[in-house]
């Protein structure tokens, strides 16, 4: 299986450089929908801008649904400032004391690209008394364009205007002990890891004991990502995003997490056992977690109103909402947690 993780981190990596926050995922989820269709899937694009793939297995009403998704944190222009400074409003979870000195891509909307960073306002420590204990904010900090913009009216020349999407640069690398860090690895390596389950069942000609959905969703950091495109004849439905690795919780970068409750509640009890049982058959390392501050795609499929039971499961990640932390370890233990719970 350590042969799929590395093609997932492949995939992962190609997806982490094609800026995706949400609301801004068209290119995303293109490049997601041809990945699955170059591996001979029957991928659709839906009317949300997600991509639902069939991978087979025979009808019935026992049917299981994957879920992932590449939409990402990242901000919008909120104002044009009279000096040509930009402030911005986050989109998803972003926080602004997690982008200080980044640099971001600005896309307007016919199609330029410009790059700057996001700083606190007076971000010099030497002539700011007040560096050290000012809280970062999206109203103390802005984008300072890397061009010639002194004021309002030289922005709005470069063709800046409020909505425009700012997206942060990744930073995406592998280390050679295996671990893999990025920006927005919540939740484009669970892509790759899908995608590399895919390839699986395809160059091992896997019958399914029952029919599989993979659903990438486009509005998960907002809160309805999977809430619709749910398939005909579904009895589970499962998310794979990233795992908690943190104070409380037992995770790792190496483990394969299995939640069994974040903040809008547990996860079905029966899913997550018969996860747990996955990763024992399958000698996987994995994790038993509660996830405080978490809320996933298949909440949203319940919340729409959706009759199935659910679970959640994903490769641990540090620094979540940060630049996160995971390895392969972790995404191979995952990939074994799925091979499990199909039992193929």
């Amino acid at each position: 299986m350590r042969t799929y993780a590395d093609y997932a981190w492949e995939r992962a990596a190609e997806l982490l450089a094609i800026d995706s926050p949400t609301g801004f995922t068209k290119n995303a989820a293109v490049w997601v929908h041809r990945a699955f269709s170059d591996l001979g899937y029957d991928a659709k694009l839906t009317n949300k801008g997600g991509v639902l793939v069939d991978l087979g297995g025979p009808d019935g009403d026992d049917g299981l649904l994957l879920c992932a998704h590449t939409d990402t944190l990242g901000g919008m222009v909120s104002r044009i400032q009279s000096d040509g400074r930009l402030k911005l409003t986050g989109l998803g979870g972003m926080e602004p004391n997690n982008g200080e000195c980044e640099n971001i891509r600005l896309y307007t909307r016919d199609g330029r690209i410009y790059e700057g960073t996001l700083y606190l306002h007076n971000p010099s420590v030497h002539v700011n008394d007040d560096y050290h204990t000012a809280r970062r904010t999206w109203e103390s900090t802005e984008v300072v364009l890397d061009e010639d913009v002194n004021s309002e009216a030289d922005a709005r020349k470069l063709g800046i205007e409020v909505g425009d999407i700012v997206c942060f640069d990744p930073r995406t690398r592998r280390t050679a002990s295996g671990y893999l860090k990025s920006r927005f690895l919540d939740d484009k390596l669970s892509v790759g890891i899908l995608l590399a389950f895919a390839k699986y069942l395809k160059d091992r000609e896997v019958t399914l004991p029952r029919h599989l959905w993979v659903h990438i969703t486009v509005y998960e950091e907002v809160g309805h990502g999977a809430c619709a495109s749910v398939p005909a004849g579904l009895s589970e439905a499962i998310s794979v995003d990233m795992g908690c690795v943190g104070d409380g919780c037992q995770c790792t970068e190496h483990d394969c997490s299995i939640c069994v409750k974040d903040s809008r509640g547990p996860y079905n009890y029966e899913v997550v056992g018969k996860l747990i049982d996955a990763a024992k058959r399958e000698g996987a390392s994995y994790a038993v977690d509660v996830y405080p501050h978490y809320g996933s795609d298949v909440d949203d499929t319940l919340k729409a109103g959706a009759d199935v039971r659910h679970g959640l499961i994903g490769s641990g990640v540090f620094a979540s909402h940060g630049y996160e932390r995971s390895h392969v370890d972790g995404v191979c233990n995952t990939l074994l947690v799925l091979k499990g719970y199909l039992e193929i």
